[in-house]
């Protein structure tokens, strides 16, 4: 028995000893290898490693261009799917524990060594982003200027300049904030909270990249950021998620005491799991996005043949490569490791391995594709129009009634949104209903009509011309904020994902352990009480188009993008306080909820009137400027707007106020039937007590009258 345990004790400590500390390196340095002979061929083969003949800025930075970027991408990557794996994959603690009654703290034990070295990749990688997106500010300057590097003061001045006035080098210097302050709270975050809100932070690195490059240009300005800004989200969860598991394999494949023991590796199933079914959403959105990103830079079949079509072609393939594999892990690797089979942690490692060649290989044909000029040129025409000038796309035809039906332009963001909560929740309702609960149809055909009014808002005929005619925008902006969250608020999202999405007791937070922890929070009792309701959905109008914010919104895409946001969450807000079920920290009373509508509708009467007989134009030198030929004049078409506001406003809001008044009459009859099962319970005690506490009243007052007589 002893000799049994003692071979198995050396066997494990063998385990955990040579190779584990080989494993990282060979899981990592061959993609390396590979990922530098990648970069160098493909940029030989598109040319970009050649002198430009209108102006070159010497060898140095022509290869130090792309090798900083390659560096950044891969340590944006790397930071940002390693603070997702510390919130949300691995656990904290060696011991977890259920958490005490008002207490969020449920770690026992020490800190979990997969969690510690996640961390510590995370801040170290986030430096690395730090510093190589300062580089790649300064040789794309120098790329720009098409001279050698130089010391000269002149050219300093010009740097300066280019940070402050040239969008690509502010993006660049926003990259670098983004960056340093992700990698500083990664050195000295640790809490759970703490670490999840640095893991949304990280992901706003993604916003300036999705605007520079060949994403800015183009006939199709919103399709390219945004399918950009989709494809480099999917980037940073896969390829980050895959280099992480690398570092921590390990960890993950080996034994360690405690709640772990037993005959299958340490967390290795479970973390495989669970990083496949993220990389699953990632390859689906590297793909898709992949898909807009080509059809509109390649639009001729000729053009595959060239230079750029090849790369495109080849980093295709590869990704489809790397979906096979991830297929492979998921079908058959993960499943035998969490049978319990030690011989599946050899074959994991080495897919894993494989993945992160092929990833190397994808990341440096991005690169050099990024370097590539596409065969579809993406400048402006000479002759802009001034429609071209403000908005990006040239005028669309004169608004008609079939408008309405046929102009679209597919903002591939809020498709991607609404495509995501479709299927997670059709995902619900499937897994509610196999469990045996029931989950009404009313309330998925609600929540579907929900989506389906946001995609059009987003991408249809609203979308569109909103960015022309002041109307068409104040219709859309209405519709975003009254009629699509109200459909989604019927819907009870949260309340079905909790029904579907299973508890963790291993310590780590899921989707159901953050949607507890937002529903729980200080925060959630402060958005969704009714007053602060009101009044954010009353405020934001007033600052939105009384503030530079309306031209930001305008003028930026990632302004109109962070305006519909707005629009939805406020709205989304407001009709949860007034008549959702889904769980929230507190419901105000429902007189007091119609109290608050009254006042709505009030507030949209007087701020649409107050538009109305303005003599002033809003953002005159937009809308005062498209050069339309068609439709009412800018100031006319604002106050139809101001009507429309007044008008589409009341009848969501008179909608609201008959669903509070049923939800009260709704509360009320439950109130009456649990009072009546109480009394029969009983035999009507309360009754009783509440007709003897007026005999003793009353004999009391007999009481009184006897004596003063």
């Amino acid at each position: 028995m002893n000799k049994s345990r003692n071979t198995q004790a050396t066997a494990t400590k063998v385990e955990a000893s040579m190779p584990g500390k080989r494993l990282w390196l060979l899981l990592t340095l061959p993609a390396l290898v590979v990922g530098v002979l990648v970069i160098i061929a493909a940029s030989y083969f598109a040319g970009t490693a050649q002198a430009s003949e209108l102006g070159d800025p010497g060898p140095f930075v022509r290869w130090a261009l792309p090798a900083a970027k390659a560096l950044h991408h891969s340590s944006m990557a790397i930071t940002i799917a390693a603070l997702v794996f510390a919130a949300t994959i691995l656990p904290r603690s060696t011991r977890p524990k259920r958490p005490e009654p008002g207490k969020h703290d449920t770690d026992g034990g020490q800190t979990h060594p997969a969690f510690a070295r996640t961390m510590n990749l995370a801040a170290a990688s986030g430096m690395v982003w730090t510093v190589s997106a300062a580089a790649v500010l300064v040789f794309t300057f120098w790329d720009l200027v098409g001279k050698p590097m130089s010391a000269d003061p002149s050219y300093t001045s010009a740097m300066l300049d280019y940070v402050l006035n040239i969008s690509v080098g502010r993006a660049w210097a926003w990259m670098i904030v983004i960056a340093a302050i992700t990698s500083s709270l990664a050195f000295g975050v640790r809490s759970p909270a703490w670490v999840g809100a640095t893991t949304a932070f990280s992901f706003a690195g993604i916003l300036p990249m999705s605007l520079i490059g060949h994403a800015a240009g183009g006939d199709d300005h919103w399709g390219a950021v945004n399918s950009i800004m989709l494809h480099l989200a999917g980037v940073c969860l896969w390829f980050g998620g895959i280099v992480v598991l690398a570092a921590l394999a390990p960890l993950l494949a080996t034994k360690a005491p405690g709640r772990f023991t037993g005959t299958r590796p340490i967390l290795a199933g479970t973390v495989l799991h669970r990083f496949s079914a993220l990389a699953t959403i990632s390859i689906i959105l590297v793909a898709g996005s992949g898909v807009v990103n080509a059809t509109i830079r390649i639009t001729d079949w000729d053009q595959w043949m060239t230079p750029y079509g090849w790369l495109v072609i080849a980093k295709a393939l590869a990704t489809i490569a790397l979906g096979a594999l991830g297929l492979a892990h998921r079908r058959r690797v993960i499943p035998a490791l969490e049978a319990g089979k030690l011989a599946a942690t050899r074959a994991a490692w080495l897919v894993v391995g494989a993945e992160t060649i092929i990833m190397a290989t994808v990341m440096a044909l991005a690169t050099v594709l990024a370097r590539t000029a596409p065969p579809t040129p993406d400048t402006a025409p000479v002759l802009p129009t001034p429609a071209r000038l403000l908005t990006g796309y040239e005028l669309p035809p004169e608004l008609t009634n079939s408008s309405w039906t046929e102009v679209w332009r597919f903002d591939w963001l809020w498709i991607a949104i609404v495509l995501f909560l479709a299927i997670a929740y059709l995902w619900a309702v499937v897994t509610v209903r196999r469990r045996g609960d029931k989950w009404s149809i009313l309330l998925t055909i609600s929540w579907l009509l929900g989506l389906t009014a946001l995609f059009y808002f987003t991408s249809g005929a609203l979308a569109v011309y909103g960015k022309i005619l002041f109307s068409v925008h104040m219709v859309d902006h209405m519709a975003l904020t009254m009629v699509a969250p109200l459909l989604l608020v019927i819907g009870s999202p949260v309340t079905l994902a909790l029904k579907a999405l299973g508890s963790r007791t291993d310590g780590t937070r899921g989707p159901r352990e953050w949607i507890l922890v937002l529903v729980h929070s200080k925060f959630s009792a402060v958005v969704t009480n009714p007053l602060f309701a009101a009044a954010n959905f009353a405020g934001s109008i007033i600052i939105f188009y009384e503030s530079s914010a309306f031209g930001f919104a305008l003028r930026n895409h990632m302004g109109h993008e962070l305006m519909n946001l707005h629009f939805l969450i406020t709205g989304y807000l407001f009709a949860l306080s007034m008549i959702g079920t889904d769980p929230v920290p507190k419901r105000a009373p429902h007189a007091m909820r119609l109290v608050i509508l009254l006042a709505t509708m009030a507030f949209h009467a007087f701020y649409g009137v107050s538009i109305m007989s303005s003599t002033s134009l809003y953002q005159a030198d937009w809308f005062g400027n498209m050069g339309r030929t068609w439709g009412e004049g800018a100031l006319a078409d604002q106050r139809l707007g101001a009507g429309a506001m007044w008008g589409i406003g009341e009848i969501p809001t008179l909608l609201l106020a008959l669903g509070v008044m049923v939800s009260w009459n709704r509360d009320d009859t439950k109130e009456s039937k649990r009072k009546d099962r109480q009394a029969d319970r009983d035999n009507d005690a309360e009754l009783h007590a509440y007709n003897e506490m007026f005999a003793q009243l009353k004999k009391q007052d007999e009481e009184i009258a006897r004596r003063g007589r």
